[in-house]
């Protein structure tokens, strides 16, 4: 165990954590300069395209110090993204430090202080690290400063590297070697393990990435899943050194992955813990918090016979991503699907992404929505995430939706932009900080359905990419909620229903109305597409019928015969409106997903 060192990288997005991670197994001797490649541990596609890290990974480093001791550095690599936090909380409770990486150039921003908060509570030794000092625009005075006055941590014991030139690499090493203490554990207590990630392998199974605190695991053994009672046989047991290494034995203080052909994936838990079937540990490991989702949308297979196969596909994902939340939904117009609660915007695309490419699914998602709160006459509180459980406005005595406390971090000059921003999303009780100068906190209290869109988006454009988000949902309060629903032809299709605020409805149905014209093919008939808060129509746009009218037979003559033919053909088309059903295309719900309010 004094040999082994168990850290984390933790930042913003986009301050480098993945070069870092690079450039220390490069120098570390892993692989070797014909197989390296960028971003080497995001092994996604979709990872690599967006350039962020989407499911931390894991890597023992072999460090070889100028002295010539020997010492195993497990990385584990954890995302940036606010919406990613829980993959941060997991990773960090299996770490005894973390490098707290911040750039040169952007400082300190949102996530970088609530990471540090989530390595405070599991209390950890943390490194401040200074990244991209070789950029024209780094000042690494004024980041010191940050890193005082807003982190109070001590700006000198900060390292200054480059990840990308490679500057300063072996100081982060020795860093790690020299603060981040030794993992503490007893060798002979029953085994205690940590799961903090999983994925499936369609030839072993569940392969689970744990943190051994206690005790010891090696093929042959019986082990048991706290949460369920769960036990299996273990088959391998090893480090993961880019690939899979197999080992003997899996000691207390060593982070590595043990096999133990799990057939359903269900079975596995992350945070859960594992021990011995013969000889468990009393209690299970502290350090894990379960996952709220705040965004809910559902999702429903475009041919109807994919069902089963989209019900097999989110149980595998789900192993891989253990903030998804689903149950079974219903709707009239998609037919069977899923209810699935996410951790924000960018979660839900990612997740829409990769159920379309890694499991070749063909999916329609629902409009988002958060969960609102009614309270009825009869004085009950129901919860409702889903448009379709409205209750009967007739009976609703309150409304109450979801609170955020929204902290955005922008230079100075932007400072106006932002604030007509927030206050056009219903933002209240502006409050302000000034870290340094040149740079200002705003703090606004705003309703998370208003963010969920497209707010992120917005404040990089109106900040040019300078402005930092992050929130944290806070409490519940009274609005004045109304539920709009979509007539196409008179039908109501209620996937497309939505809970707004009633000063945002008129909008959004005009929006949506204008949208579903674009995608509706025309027909022989008129279509009316009506947006309506009950049965008041309050937005409405028409589709113009083809215009395929037959007067080839009216040669010569009077024009009354003429006349007398379309108003025949008018009849017939009059009743087809009555019968014919409106073919809605798929595309049209995913056009109404991406609507841009503003």
């Amino acid at each position: 165990m004094p040999k082994i060192r168990n850290f984390s990288i933790i930042a913003h997005i986009d301050h480098g954590k993945s070069t870092l991670a690079d450039r220390l197994i490069q120098t570390t001797g892993l692989v070797s300069e014909r197989e390296f490649r960028d971003q080497i541990l995001d092994t996604m596609d979709l990872e690599r395209e967006r350039g962020i890290t989407i499911k931390s990974n894991t890597v023992t480093l072999p460090y070889v110090r100028p002295n010539g001791e020997e010492y195993a550095l497990n990385l584990i690599d954890t995302p940036g993204h606010v919406d990613f936090s829980y993959e941060v909380s997991r990773a960090l409770a299996s770490c005894e430090g973390v490098l707290l990486l911040v750039d040169a150039s952007q400082g300190v921003e949102a996530q970088t202080l609530a990471n540090l908060y989530v390595a405070m509570e599991h209390d950890l030794t943390i490194i401040p690290v200074i990244n991209k000092i070789d950029l024209p625009s780094a000042d690494v005075e004024r980041v010191k400063g940050e890193i005082e006055n807003e982190l109070a941590l001590d700006a000198d014991q900060a390292v200054l590297c480059s990840a990308k030139e490679g500057m300063g690499i072996q100081d982060v090493l020795e860093a790690i070697v020299e603060r981040i203490p030794e993992p503490q554990g007893d060798l002979e207590a029953p085994l205690a393990a940590l799961i903090f990630d999983a994925h499936y392998d369609s030839f072993r199974g569940a392969i689970i990435a744990c943190r051994v605190f206690d005790g010891s695991v090696k093929a042959g053994d019986r082990i048991r899943f706290m949460s369920n009672g769960a036990v299996h046989k273990v088959e391998e047991v090893g480090v993961m050194r880019l690939k899979r290494e197999p080992r003997k034995v899996l000691k207390a203080g060593e982070v590595g992955y043990i096999i133990a052909g799990i057939k359903t994936v269900s079975d596995v838990s992350i945070g859960d813990t594992i021990t011995l079937d013969e000889d468990p540990v009393a209690d299970p490991l502290p350090g894990f918090r379960e996952v709220k989702p705040v965004v809910f949308s559902s999702i429903y297979p475009v041919s109807s016979d994919d069902y089963p196969s989209l019900a097999a596909t989110l149980e595998k994902y789900k192993l891989n991503d253990a903030a998804l939340v689903y149950q079974k939904d219903s709707s009239a117009a998609l037919g069977q699907g899923f209810r699935c609660g996410f951790l924000g915007l960018l979660h839900l695309e990612i997740v829409q992404e990769r159920l379309e490419r890694e499991f070749d699914q063909s999916i329609i998602m629902t409009v988002p929505s958060v969960q609102y709160r009614f309270t009825l006459d009869t004085g009950e509180t129901v919860t409702v995430e889903n448009p379709q459980y409205y209750p009967d406005p007739v009976h609703i005595q309150s409304t109450e939706e979801p609170f955020i406390r929204a902290s955005i971090l922008c230079p100075e000059r932007y400072m106006g932009t932002v604030m007509k921003l927030c206050t056009e999303r219903r933002g209240q009780n502006p409050r302000f900080n000034v870290p340094i100068p040149g740079r200002v906190e705003i703090i606004f209290d705003m309703p998370l359905a208003e963010v969920i869109y497209d707010f992120y988006d917005r404040l990089k454009t109106v900040t040019q990419g300078y402005g930092s988000f992050d929130y944290e949902v806070t409490d519940y309060r009274p609005s004045d909620l109304v539920k709009v629903d979509f007539l196409v032809n008179g039908e109501r299709v209620d996937a497309l229903s939505i809970i707004v605020h009633r000063d945002r409805a008129r909008a959004w149905a005009v929006q949506v109305c204008d949208r579903l014209k674009e995608e509706i093919p025309r027909h022989q008939f008129k279509i009316a597409i009506q947006g309506a808060i009950g049965t008041k129509i309050i937005a409405r746009s028409t589709i113009s019928a083809f215009r395929k009218d037959v007067t080839a037979k009216c040669y010569g003559g009077d024009i009354t015969r003429k006349r007398k033919l379309l108003e025949k053909q008018k009849k017939g088309k009059k009743r087809m409106k009555m019968v014919g059903a409106v073919s809605i295309p798929q595309s049209a719900f995913v056009a109404v997903l991406k609507t841009d309010k503003e």
